[in-house]
């Protein structure tokens, strides 16, 4: 049995950090491990312009400092500016531009409702080679939510994908077999993030046995058969599935409420659980891959140069149940077993 496996540094390709004292409490638990990071820019109010986004950028190394990269994005609107976009690309400020549908997930209200009114942008961001990033829900009331995903593929998605010809898009955070189907029936140009959370949790964590608010998140889990599905795509070595874990920090009082926030925050034991997936799954030597490899390879970066080490022991390995930042107490991802690989110090 393999007890250690070193792994060229990995990336996170889907991250939320917020702003503040939560930036400040919780950016270290990415940092430790990661070496890079697509950054979410759903603040409030939203990063939209180059400008905000390279404000935003420096808070967050203010923080982590210069061993961590945080790889900006731009929130799209209906009001985004095709040329701001191309210039922040071009000025290495930003590297891809996100798609919230209007009233999608936390801090969406800002999104896109009418897509007619994007394909300026999208025509400018394929010409220029600009990623978009697709939080993949419809908002219709009358489309159930563990459909959604499904839909927008229909709806969304496909239309976008053929009215603008060379736009590379991801589909972020996947959480049905409909979406694995989709990225697999595509030879180029689209790629998907899976998070650590959805290769662990199905719809019966969240809700049986009472509500667990901390397994909450949006796209929501879904069925078993899913959850499979995408333990199967991450670990088949397939380059266009790379992680992402959406790890989403909201502070105790705000998940564990009468309306309970959309998040898992899962950055400080990510790697830890990956591996147990892995293992399982008698994968672990495509773990680098998942974790290190598919993600620059989509994206046109190099691989990472330095290398991080994980070991399994026999005794469970501890990790914090809470993070205590400025913006309260925020709770570690239980993924509900032991876990026995631990990231050594460098």
């Amino acid at each position: 049995m393999t007890q250690r496996l070193t792994l060229s540094r990995p990336d996170d390709w889907h991250l939320h950090l917020r702003d503040g004292a939560m930036l400040q409490g919780i950016a270290p638990e990415s940092a430790r491990h990661f070496a890079r990071a697509i950054i979410m820019p759903n603040l409030l109010p939203p990063v939209v312009t180059g400008a905000e986004a390279a404000a935003y950028r420096d808070r967050i190394l203010a923080v982590t400092g210069t061993g961590f990269t945080p790889l900006m994005t731009l929130y799209l609107t209906e009001a985004t500016d095709p040329a701001d976009v191309v210039a922040a690309h071009r000025d290495g400020i930003i590297t891809a531009v996100k798609l919230y549908p209007a009233g999608a997930t936390t801090n969406s209200a800002s999104g896109v409702r009418d897509f007619d009114r994007v394909r300026g942008v999208l025509e400018a961001m394929a010409e220029a080679g600009i990623p978009l990033l697709c939080h993949g829900e419809v908002t219709d009331p009358e489309i159930d939510i563990f459909d959604r995903e499904a839909v927008f593929i229909d709806r969304v998605l496909d239309p976008i994908r053929r009215a603008t010809p060379g736009l590379r898009v991801v589909m972020e955070h996947i959480t049905t077999t409909d979406a694995v189907n989709y990225v697999t029936a595509e030879p180029e140009g689209l790629g998907a993030t899976i998070t650590t959370h959805h290769l662990v949790i199905n719809r019966n964590h969240i809700l049986v046995g009472g509500i667990k608010p901390h397994y909450y998140c949006l796209p929501v889990a879904k069925r078993e058969i899913h959850r499979e599905a995408l333990v199967k795509a991450a670990t088949s070595g397939d380059a266009r599935f790379f992680l992402g874990t959406d790890s989403a920090p909201h502070a105790d009082d705000a998940k564990e409420s009468a309306c309970g926030c959309a998040g898992c925050f899962t950055a400080t034991n990510t790697l830890s659980i990956l591996a147990h997936v892995f293992e399982a799954a008698g994968a672990l030597e495509r773990l680098e891959g998942f974790t290190s490899r598919h993600g620059p390879a989509f994206y046109g970066l190099p691989v990472n140069a330095g290398t991080i080490t994980l070991e399994r022991r026999e005794a469970p390995v501890p990790y914090p149940a809470k993070i205590e930042t400025g913006a309260g107490p925020v709770t570690v991802f239980d993924p509900g077993f032991p876990l026995h690989w631990q990231v050594m110090p460098a």
